[in-house]
């Protein structure tokens, strides 16, 4: 085999052992991700996965590396092109609600990262540090698409974007928790109605969102 074919073959069965990895994750936490349930489940050996990562904490955290990258393709990727400001935070907010609706072969378990922050948030170390960092980068992507929206007069000029990113995420929580634990078949709808009251009301397929009105600043 030529040195090029092995590090190709390599890295197929790192993503795959990531793949089953992430999967396993949303379902039964980090900690449920070992290297021995991996090898059973793939057919490896424990030296074989343990090949590709080194140790539990490092096969953790290149789950949450991974899941991160899925997040990104998922929601952000279809929202990217949309105008800086409202139209791409409405656009994305959408995406978040497909993703966690529909991305069940990914995410069996419904959202890793809350899965993750309830896991560690109790917890000192890198896993947890990851996950924290993670999510604060989400927040911030939000924050500048919000900041963008009150500076092009879309939002109300009071809008504090921290405290939007806040309830954004607020409602986002309570998405994967009805859909998750209680199967609650109009949830989505639901984060719709809330997101209307916290962005305006949401505009018809392909048209732009209707910019709301401005207000003075206090």
């Amino acid at each position: 085999m030529s040195p090029r074919k092995s590090v190709a073959e390599a890295r197929r069965t790192r993503d795959r052992i990531l793949e089953h990895g992430i999967a396993i994750a949303s379902v039964d936490g980090l900690d449920g991700l070992t290297i021995g349930r991996l090898a059973t489940d793939l057919g490896m050996s424990k030296a074989g996965v343990l090949g590709h990562f080194g140790t539990k904490e490092a096969l953790q955290l290149a789950a949450l590396d991974g899941a991160a990258a899925i997040f990104s393709r998922t929601v952000w990727a279809p929202a990217e092109h949309r105008p800086p400001g409202l139209a791409r935070l409405r656009a994305v907010c959408e995406a978040w609600i497909t993703y966690l609706e529909t991305d069940r072969d990914t995410f069996p378990g419904g959202c890793l990262f809350t899965t993750a922050a309830v896991e560690f948030d109790a917890r000192s170390g890198p896993v947890r540090d990851a996950v924290g960092r993670l999510l604060r980068v989400w927040r911030r992507r939000l924050a500048a698409e919000a900041r963008t929206a009150v500076a092009e007069g879309e939002l109300p000029a009071d809008t504090d974007p921290e405290q939007l990113v806040y309830e954004l995420g607020g409602l986002y929580l309570a998405l994967n928790q009805e859909l998750q634990l209680f199967g609650a078949p109009g949830a989505a709808e639901r984060t719709r109605r809330g997101l209307d009251r916290l962005l305006g009301p949401g505009a018809p397929a392909g048209r732009a969102p209707t910019p709301r009105t401005r207000r003075a600043a206090p």
